[in-house]
């Protein structure tokens, strides 16, 4: 198994069988990475850093709206550990303060509670409470509160298709910090969200919305739980990890949560990406084998509002990285292969009412409002407008067709399904089966908290 710190190298290395063996069925392609200790970086891992100097890692959603970049940004001070997480935000408010920092900088209305924080709530210890009650427990080792301490900085848009080349300066800040499982030590994964010249929200930038939308409705304490499916491909040709050569794997209903080594591949990887989420932070709640040979799915949450999809986000870009370092891809796409089973997001949503007694009303309810907005979350369900989504949801492969709505209790060929459990207790959660694969998670949020809680949608 590997161990939560794993050291990146995008560098060409020698192929060779894995330590751990991973699945038989893949080793005639030799796509996964030889011995991890035959990783050169591992001689400088170790090597000690200046006193005090840490490596930021800055991560943020370029202009496609679904691919994430990179850049490494070194800090002078180690962040403090939450000391009760938001006591020392508490602690270190103080409205002169805030008043002379903004002086400093200029803001547009739209943008003018960036960091350090989004906005400046007149009940703030209520606030607090309803906003972050899990968060303490659920995402524990995340430094959320020292990121006033983080700097904001400019990339080049024009090389994330987010600007034109002669006015290319963007902004990110920093919204959400992890550990980082690549490097020992304090170093930091760094959650942002991009703006640009005039301090206003990137067209990629969803997080924006979906804060307001939560401002708006955290007293109703919504939860959300995302099931992210993707597959593993070959480098080489894009073909899924451990399929046969110029062919297809027989039909089978023992893929799903399947054992050994002809059911699956790239078990090792997987579990890797479990450790790392959990050391970095990311509340990881399971992971599994999907229906598709090669397809995998874990789970992320419950998280609290817009934290959510800070979560998923940084949760892919572990799994991009884990990936890279064992040679294989990892793909997004809703429907990689027009027979097989495509790849969702399915969303469970709850709120304080939901959860209840008697909250099956509640549910019932907010299906009600989703039946009458169905086109419009459709179009957020995936970042082409639903045209993703069109080659996914036809119907089949436990998908409803995209035309369609509909809701059943323990039903996966409906939009909405009732878990069994929810319907007996009469209060839980419901999941949205419709967001694919490679959603924007802020744009799903957001839209069910203003379709179910602020009748906005």
């Amino acid at each position: 198994m590997l161990s939560a710190c794993v050291v990146v190298d995008h560098r060409p290395r020698r192929r060779g069988s894995h330590p751990h063996g991973i699945d038989d069925v893949a080793k005639d392609e030799n796509t996964i990475r030889g011995n991890l200790s035959d990783n050169p970086q591992e001689r400088f891992i170790d090597l000690p850093l200046p006193e005090n100097q840490i490596m930021a890692t800055y991560v943020w959603i370029d202009g496609t709206g679904e691919r994430l970049r990179y850049k490494d940004r070194t800090l002078d001070y180690i962040p403090l550990k939450p000391k009760g997480k938001f006591t020392l935000m508490m602690e270190n408010w103080d409205k002169k303060v805030m008043e002379t920092m903004l002086s400093k900088i200029t803001y547009t209305k739209s943008a003018m509670y960036l960091p350090p924080y989004d906005y400046y709530p007149r009940n703030l210890e209520n606030f607090f409470q309803a906003e972050c009650k899990l968060r303490p427990k659920r995402n524990i080792n995340v430094f959320d509160e020292n990121l006033k301490d983080l700097p904001i900085i400019s990339y080049d848009g024009f090389g994330t298709q987010q600007a034109i080349q002669t006015d290319s300066d963007l902004y990110l800040c920093p919204r959400a910090i992890y550990r980082n499982p690549f490097r020992n030590g304090n170093h930091l994964l760094v959650m942002c969200d991009t703006y640009d010249k005039n301090l206003d929200p990137t067209p990629t930038n969803h997080r924006v919305k979906c804060a307001d939308a939560y401002k708006k409705c955290h007293e109703d304490e919504p939860w959300f739980g995302i099931e992210q499916e993707y597959f593993f491909l070959n480098k080489s040709d894009s073909r899924p990890l451990g399929w046969p050569k110029g062919g297809f794997p027989r039909r089978s209903d023992q893929y799903y949560c399947g054992i050994g080594s002809d059911k699956f591949a790239g078990r090792d990887i997987v579990l890797a990406h479990y450790r790392c989420c959990l050391f970095a932070g990311i509340p990881v709640y399971g992971t599994n084998a999907e229906i598709g040979p090669s397809q995998w799915e874990y789970q992320v949450g419950p998280s609290v509002g817009l934290h959510a999809g800070d979560d998923v986000w940084m949760a892919r870009f572990v799994m991009e990285m884990l990936a890279s370092e064992y040679g294989v891809q990892v793909t997004w796409d809703p429907k990689p292969f027009e027979a097989w089973e495509g790849s969702g997001a399915h969303t469970n949503f709850s709120t304080k009412q939901m959860r209840a007694e008697n909250g099956i009303e509640h549910i019932e309810k907010a299906i009600y409002k989703l039946r009458n907005v169905h086109e419009k979350h459709i179009e957020a369900y995936d970042p082409h407008g639903g045209k993703d989504n069109e080659r996914r949801l036809i119907g089949t492969h436990q998908t409803e067709r995209i035309c369609t709505f509909s809701a059943g209790v323990a039903e996966r060929f409906c939009s909405i399904r009732i878990p069994r459990i929810v319907a007996e207790q009469k209060r839980g959660f419901f999941e949205d089966r419709r967001p694919a694969s490679n959603v924007d998670p802020y744009r799903a949020i957001d839209a069910l908290m203003r379709t179910c809680l602020l009748n906005e949608y």
